[in-house]
């Protein structure tokens, strides 16, 4: 089963390497958080934050290109978890059908920030997660 989750808070350190990201069960109490790059932390701080660039980023690029190729970004969903590294999926709907596309957590949020789509968690990521 898939958890439906919120996007709790975003830390942006300029000292640490790491940045931090916080997912919230939306309907429950279980959070976690995830370690991203400083790139996609500020793209998604940018997004929070309704500001604009006057050219495409990547992850306005990704949205674009599911988009003119005539899909449709219906969710994000972190899928796995694997010695300490999180997976995720872009889930388009194309011609009908869910196309799964392998990326990282933190693009996956990005883009999910970017068009505004669920972001879901598997059950089992999210019970291994909030554990640690």
């Amino acid at each position: 089963m898939n958890v439906a989750m919120t996007l709790r808070r975003i830390i942006i350190s300029d000292v640490h390497e790491h940045q931090l990201v916080e997912l919230r069960e939306l309907d429950g109490s279980r959070r976690f958080t995830i370690v991203i790059g400083y790139f996609e932390a500020t793209s998604i701080d940018r997004r929070i934050r309704k500001q604009t660039s006057e050219r495409p980023l990547t992850h306005d690029l990704v949205v674009g290109a599911i988009d003119e190729l005539g899909g449709q970004l219906r969710d994000i969903m972190i899928s796995d978890l694997k010695d300490g590294i999180y997976y995720a999926r872009l889930r388009v709907m194309q011609d009908g059908e869910i196309r799964e596309i392998d990326c990282r957590p933190s693009d996956a949020i990005a883009v999910a920030v970017t068009s505004d789509v669920p972001i879901y968690v598997a059950e089992d990521v999210l019970d291994q997660a909030a554990g640690d």
